[in-house]
């Protein structure tokens, strides 16, 4: 039993390894992509398997040196949820970096749009003429109009 508990360390090993490797990497690639739906079409796969023949998945467990096949469902969840945790921190950085970016563009418009007011003009030398109507932030500070 001691060469088979063996086996099961190592391929959990190897599974956490292959999670990192592919979380380190740029997601931003159809070749990703298609890795993740093969990855859920042999998830769904497993689990219906399992659901209608449960001995295969004792069997499995048993091959591999763990005792039942419960076990290796949890190592096996334990390995997904990982993976889950690692990628939505991945994607929460990529988003937080995105609206960091968008926020300094916003800011730095509205202060072009500001200094160009200031001087009277309603474009910069090169841009195309700016509409005429006021943006929310200009006009909740513009006085009202007064009273006819």
């Amino acid at each position: 039993m001691g060469g088979q508990s063996m086996l099961i360390q190592l391929i959990l090993l190897l599974s956490v390894g292959v999670v990192a490797a592919l979380l380190t990497r740029s997601t931003a690639g159809a070749r990703h992509q298609a890795i993740r739906r093969l990855a859920l079409l042999a998830f769904v796969l497993a689990a219906v398997l399992s659901i209608v023949f449960p001995v295969w998945l004792s069997r499995a467990a048993n091959l591999v040196g763990v005792g039942r096949g419960t076990d290796l469902l949890l190592y096996g969840l334990v390995i997904a949820f990982l993976s889950y945790i690692a990628t939505s921190h991945r994607r929460m950085n990529q988003m937080s970096r995105s609206i960091t970016l968008l926020t300094r563009e916003l800011t730095l418009s509205e202060a072009r749009a500001e200094h160009l007011g200031d001087h009277g003009c309603t474009s910069a030398p090169g841009e195309p003429p700016s509409s005429t109507s006021p943006s929310p932030a200009s006009a909740s500070s513009s006085t009202p109009p007064p009273p006819s």
